[in-house]
Order: structure tokens, then C-alpha cells, then sequence
């Protein structure tokens, strides 16, 4: 069946955006929801196939979105600058605000989320601050502190950005591929995002946590999950061998498994 992708509006930073999102509905439409968190050039369609794919597996419905600034999703303006918190403020505005437009009683209907890099840090700080409304959280390759390798790596991107036809690629994903571009590597190659740091918020989570790292991922070290084991009391953690930032899709299958692994257990 045709999956349709559908726009709902929110009022966020005094004006009105839409976002674009998709469900993805198993047998059962009283299955468990996951929420899919996309990394910092991604949007709902850059996810492809894996969602569908996830959600089949593991008997649960899906909700998939791009983030303002991102997809088809309202752009972000272009004086407008994102500031160290701008991770803080989707996992704590943008994200309860789609959940209400959408009806979603997240008290009630506990959403499991599912965040890659970014999306992976958003869906910690919104476990951390909504501890009543998480049914889990499972991360690849997320951020909780600033790496060198992760700060190098993006300065690299934005050469290529600048020198390659990257931005034409990007188009393919995103209505305003400078949006999304510009809004994600400027913050992170800003000097204040350097102290940005988030693992004393981890003690706030209390839901249970699938940490997944590649061991070439280009972005970030084991450290990063292996701090969110030892600050948070029910992760489980996942180091992928030959397996680089993209988790779901370098080793599919592997994630796959393990998430299925991980829900049975809950």
C-alpha cells in the first residue's frame, strides 16, 4: 500500500510551520508507536525503506517527519541562526507540539523513539525530559558531548558542500537544501556549541535505552554510548563491526535484530 505523506501545522518560535510526516501503520493500530528522529541532513525521506521495514519486524506502527528547516517541511529562514540549544528545543517544543497537533496522547500511548546522530541526541533529551511519556529510546550513533572527530568531520562536509555537487544530491531530500545545510553545520562549527554537553541529563531518564555505535563511524567515538551506559541505569549497548555513522544502513539486518531483541525484552 502507498504510504502518503501528510503536513501538520504547529505554532513554534512565534510563527506558524508546517511539517511533513508519514504513518506507517502495522495489523494492529493499537501496536506500540515508534517515532523516528532523523539525523542532522535528514528528513523523511531520506530514511527510504528502513521505517517500513523496522516497523514489520517488530509489530509496531511508525510516525516519521522532517524537522522545521528540513524536507518539505517549513524552511528555516535565512538569517536565522540555531543556537547551542537547538537539540534542547525540538526534543522539548517541536516534538510535543506534533504530537499534539497529530491528537497523540503520549501519557497514554507512550511513544518508543528511534534517533539517528541528532535525532539520536533528541531522542534522549526528550526521555530525559518527558519521563512520563517515553516507552524507550533507541539511539545510533548519537551525540551527548562534542568530539573532535565530530567537529573535523563536519568542517570536511562543508568544504564538500562548497566545492562539490553535494547540494544538488541534497536536493533530492530537501525543498531548500541550504536549510538544511546551513542550519546544521553552522551551529556545530560554532565556537559556543563546543561545550555543549549533555550527560548530566542522562540520570533523568528512566526508560529503557538501545545505544548502537559503529566502529568506523566518522562522527563519533565509543565514548559516546559507552557514557550513556554508565549515566543512564537500562541501557544496553551495540558496537557494529564494519560498520561506519549510518547504523541502519550499513548493517540493516543487525539493527533490525537487535531492536526486535530489545523490545521482546521489555
Amino acid at each position: 500500500m502507498r504510504r502518503v505523506v501528510e503536513f501538520a501545522d504547529i505554532e513554534w518560535q512565534n510563527r506558524p510551520f508546517r511539517l511533513e510526516y508519514q504513518w506507517i501503520d502495522a495489523i494492529n493500530p493499537e501496536a506500540p508507536l515508534i517515532v523516528f528522529l532523523h539525523e542532522g541532513l535528514g528528513s523523511l525521506s531520506m530514511w527510504r525503506d528502513f521505517p517500513v521495514q523496522l516497523c514489520a519486524a517488530v509489530g509496531c506502527r511508525g510516525l516519521v517527519y522532517s524537522r522545521p528547516g528540513y524536507g518539505a517541511s517549513t524552511s528555516r529562514k535565512a538569517d536565522e541562526h540555531w543556537g547551542p540549544d537547538f537539540m534542547h528545543r525540538q526534543a522539548c517544543e517541536v516534538l510535543p507540539a506534533l504530537l499534539n497537533a497529530l491528537k497523540i496522547n503520549a501519557t497514554q500511548d507512550k511513544p518508543w523513539l528511534f534517533g539517528h546522530s541528532d535525532g539520536g541526541s533528541i531522542a534522549l533529551l526528550y526521555a530525559a525530559s518527558f519521563p512520563d511519556q517515553s516507552a524507550g529510546a533507541i539511539v545510533l550513533a548519537p551525540h551527548i558531548f562534542v568530539e573532535d572527530i565530530s567537529v573535523n568531520s563536519i568542517a570536511a562536509v562543508r568544504q564538500t558542500y562548497l566545492e562539490t555537487d553535494l547540494r544538488h544530491k541534497l536536493a533530492r531530500y530537501h525543498d531548500d537544501p541550504d536549510s538544511a545545510f546551513w542550519g546544521w553545520n553552522d551551529v556545530w562549527l560554532s565556537a559556543p556549541f563546543r561545550s555543549w554537553n549533555i550527560v548530566s541529563e542522562l540520570q533523568r531518564i528512566q526508560c529503557p535505552v538501545l545505544a548502537i555505535q559503529g566502529l568506523q563511524d566518522e562522527y563519533g567515538t565509543l565514548d559516546q554510548v559507552r557514557r550513556i551506559e554508565r549515566h543512564t541505569s537500562r541501557t544496553s549497548v551495540l558496537e557494529l563491526a564494519h560498520c561506519g555513522h549510518s547504523p541502519h544502513k550499513d548493517q540493516p539486518e543487525a539493527v533490525i535484530s537487535a531492536v526486535h531483541d530489545f523490545l521482546r525484552q521489555q
